[in-house]
């Protein structure tokens, strides 16, 4: 099997300490990412928490902090919406009610525009005459981003009847 031909790196713990410290001094990270980074390097379960601790007391790490740039980047750079941010944080172990904390830093007027921004743009390139199958293509585009129905319903109608 693959995973038992290929030799994971074995290091100290000062060392992936050292390292830690530095991919997080360069880029926010989570602790679920740092722990995976942890895990490849074989370290003890003892040392990994050690290190995820002392990058937290050292400010290195803040969970709070991470989840409001991604939920930023996320819904700024990748236009998604707060159901697939959610899901891919959930992923990483955010705890709920910081996720939550992080959707209130966006302003519900600007994701609304930003969703229809989006609908828009996919309705100039969607060639469809079948009003029917162009909102169908719209909602599967709407919902794959991760916008939630009810709000993805609204726009389709505003933008189809728009004319």
């Amino acid at each position: 099997m693959y995973s038992e031909e290929k030799k994971a790196k074995e290091i100290s713990y000062s060392s992936a300490l050292s390292k830690m410290q530095f991919i997080c001094s360069r880029q926010e990270k989570c602790c679920s990412d740092i722990r995976k980074k942890l895990e490849n390097w074989n370290l003890s379960y003892d040392d990994q928490d050690k290190i995820i601790q002392a990058l937290i007391d050292d400010k290195f790490l803040d969970e709070i902090r991470y989840t409001g740039f991604y939920v930023r980047d996320k819904y700024k750079f990748n236009k998604w919406g707060r159901i697939k941010i959610s899901h891919h944080l959930k992923q990483k172990q955010i705890p709920e009610y910081i996720i939550m904390e992080a959707f209130d830093s966006i302003s519900e007027k600007l994701y609304e525009e930003n969703l229809e921004e989006i609908l828009a743009s996919k309705m100039r390139s969607t060639r469809e005459d079948d009003l029917y199958k162009l909102k169908a293509k719209l909602y599967r585009f709407a919902q794959s981003r991760g916008f939630e129905s009810n709000l993805i319903l609204r726009y389709i109608e505003k933008l189809v009847h728009k004319d």
